[in-house]
């Protein structure tokens, strides 16, 4: 079993900057493909950002390439999402997820792991 707690939420000006954190509670975190997923209010799930096991592969979806960063240190068993230029639209719960296999994978229901959320509040 994995716990997974995100951090770094907030309110920020749109074209502001945030930076979530990701901890997880296992040691074997380091084995783990993570993602990062948002859900706004009355819409579905949506992927965000997805990195493999040791931090070499990453994918982003088109919205937020070139603007958003996922990176990973995994000898502090914790996962990042740098978020510049955000925009009122993004404005989500964003969660972060894991999944016992060392591919990534743009797919929400591939992930077992999943944290509580944290609220991203984009003004304009």
């Amino acid at each position: 079993q994995v716990q997974l707690v995100e951090s770094g939420g907030g309110l920020v000006q749109a074209g502001g900057s945030l930076r979530l954190s990701c901890a997880a509670s296992r040691r074997t975190f380091s084995s783990y493909a993570m993602g990062w997923f948002r859900q706004a209010l009355g819409k579905e799930r949506e992927f965000v950002a997805a990195i493999s096991w040791r931090g070499g592969t990453t994918r982003y979806s088109d919205s937020v390439k070139g603007r958003f960063t996922i990176s990973r240190d995994n000898a502090k068993n914790t996962m990042y999402l740098q978020m510049n230029s955000l925009k009122p639209e993004e404005t989500a719960v964003y969660y972060c997820a894991a999944r016992d296999e060392s591919v990534l994978s743009t797919v929400d229901n591939e992930y077992y792991y999943w944290g509580q959320g944290a609220q991203v509040t984009v003004s304009s």
